[in-house]
């Protein structure tokens, strides 16, 4: 049994004025092909299958060449088409070279946007079943922020999507990947399946799936696929961010060879989504970056430290609207990990730790990002790139310097967008925790994977700007192309994902 493996990725901020071209593709590491492709991402998706897949006798994976995540991460916008063209041209021609094959996995994303392409992992299904053939069995694995209907289903066999923000279960998933691939080339599964779209546009910082009602959802489809054999539920929360046709919510069922059973379930979760809609929107609280920080002052001072403010609306890396907030108030022992600045980083080349620092850092590229704000202090530390992946540096590498400034606090500048997801990831840069009553962070929901289940903070605030930018929970201020808020729940009134009369 020979099975194909390959991945193209990317989390597109459509939004965002500078687009992601063949070049932040191209990096060292990236494009990756054979054991290197199939040794990346080893508690993900790709590691999930490739274990799975290695279990069974007489199976071959044969990696193909694939570009990694971009070096900007998702931090970029549109993947340009000659980018898109190139690594999907090369994909495509090494298939059909490298074939037959029984099967293809895809590790894709789901929120991936390609100007030009409407639906480009469904394109992607498309061109990878031209080249090898209607026998063979595609399967994909998917984020659970994707932007999907049923088109990458119309080309493709089967879809696994992860069902905890943040994303807990890749790993999980690559593996049913794996494991339904081969069951079905051996024609022990035969995928029926039934996609809904359920019209809810929600911001990703609410869809936390560690508490009511979200972890409710998720239970929902857990109980289906506990309950009944060979049912396999997908539930896409969507990406607001990406400007795409098929926005929005998105439930989809997977059976073996039992139709009727995947229009059952796929409307029993699409319903329970749509009774829930309210509480799914209003469940988490979103504060006012000044309030924030009075909040953090006052539980500071209440002994309710470590604080994590987390800014979850810059989606450049460059917004300055929390460091601004932070000097206005005069917050003390505070650690602001990242303000994405790679102009100021190139400049700096040779810089040394005890150097004095004074620059404006941050703002500019859009309005989001704010204006920049003047650093008078001392480099800290220099550190080298940080391992690709590590504190969302994705690709690009590049040095990260911390500057100390003001009453024991320090700011940390990145070459590019850094969701900070554990606290380990500072303290790896040389810092130490016990230093810092706050932390303020850009990230959504992904840091509660360690400041939040470790016990790590004992009081966690969600800040935005009160201006509707980029970011915002309020999604209708977006220049939407593709789509229309009025045709989703909060901003229209539409009629829901069951037909009437059920």
């Amino acid at each position: 049994m020979r099975l194909a493996v390959l991945q193209f990725t990317h989390e597109t901020v459509t939004f965002l004025p500078n687009d992601t071209t063949r070049d932040d593709f191209l990096y060292p590491g990236s494009p990756a092909a054979g054991a290197t492709l199939l040794a990346t991402d080893p508690k993900g998706y790709m590691g999930g299958f490739v274990q799975v897949a290695r279990e069974y006798d007489g199976v071959e994976l044969v990696g193909i060449t694939s570009p990694l995540w971009p070096r900007t991460g998702t931090a970029s916008g549109w993947i340009t088409a000659d980018a898109y063209a190139h690594f999907l041209g090369l994909m495509v021609a090494e298939l059909r070279a490298q074939g037959p094959f029984d099967g293809v996995y895809l590790a894709l994303h789901g929120a991936m946007a390609v100007r030009g392409v409407s639906r480009p992992e469904a394109d992607i299904a498309r061109q990878v079943r031209a080249a090898v053939g209607e026998r063979a069995i595609l399967v994909g694995t998917f984020d659970l922020h994707g932007n999907e209907d049923a088109a990458f289903l119309d080309h493709a066999d089967m879809a696994f999507a992860v069902k905890y923000f943040p994303h807990y279960d890749g790993h999980l998933q690559g593996q049913r990947a794996a494991r339904m691939m081969v069951r079905a080339v051996r024609g022990d599964f035969r995928p029926a399946h039934r996609t809904l779209k359920v019209p809810i546009l929600s911001p990703t910082v609410v869809q936390w799936t560690g508490a009511p009602p979200w972890s409710d959802l998720v239970q929902r489809a857990l109980v289906w696929e506990a309950r009944e054999p060979d049912v396999f539920v997908n539930v896409f929360f969507g990406f607001p961010w990406g400007d795409a046709p098929d926005g929005g919510m998105t439930v989809q069922v997977i059976t073996n060879d039992d139709p009727g059973l995947a229009d059952r379930v796929a409307r029993d979760v699409a319903d329970f989504a749509w009774r829930h809609r309210r509480a799914l929107l209003e469940a988490t609280r979103i504060h006012p970056i000044a309030e924030g920080v009075r909040l953090a002052r006052e539980a500071v001072a209440e002994g309710a430290a470590p604080v994590v403010l987390a800014d979850h609306s810059d989606r450049s890396g460059r917004a300055t609207w929390l460091l601004r907030e932070i000097l206005r108030q005069g917050l003390a022992r505070a650690l602001i990990a990242t303000v994405a600045a790679p102009e100021i980083l190139a400049a700096m080349d040779g810089v040394a730790t005890g150097d004095p620092f004074d620059a404006s850092v941050g703002g500019g590229g859009d309005p989001s990002a704010g204006d920049p704000v003047r650093i008078t202090g001392t480099v800290l530390r220099v550190v080298a790139a940080p391992e690709p992946g590590v504190a969302g540096s994705g690709g690009g590498g590049g040095r990260w310097i911390c500057v100390a400034f003001g009453s024991g606090n320090v700011l940390v500048l990145s070459p590019q967008l850094a969701q900070i997801v554990e606290p380990d990831e500072l303290w790896r840069l040389g810092l130490e925790p016990v230093d810092f009553d706050v932390v303020a962070i850009k990230s959504r929901v992904h840091f509660r994977r360690g400041f939040d289940d470790s016990g790590y903070a004992r009081t966690i605030l969600l800040v935005e700007p009160p201006e509707p930018f980029l970011g915002t929970v309020r999604v209708d201020h977006l220049a939407y192309e593709q789509m229309r808020v009025a045709d989703f729940y909060p901003y229209g009134d539409p009629a829901g994902p069951v037909p009437s009369g059920r």
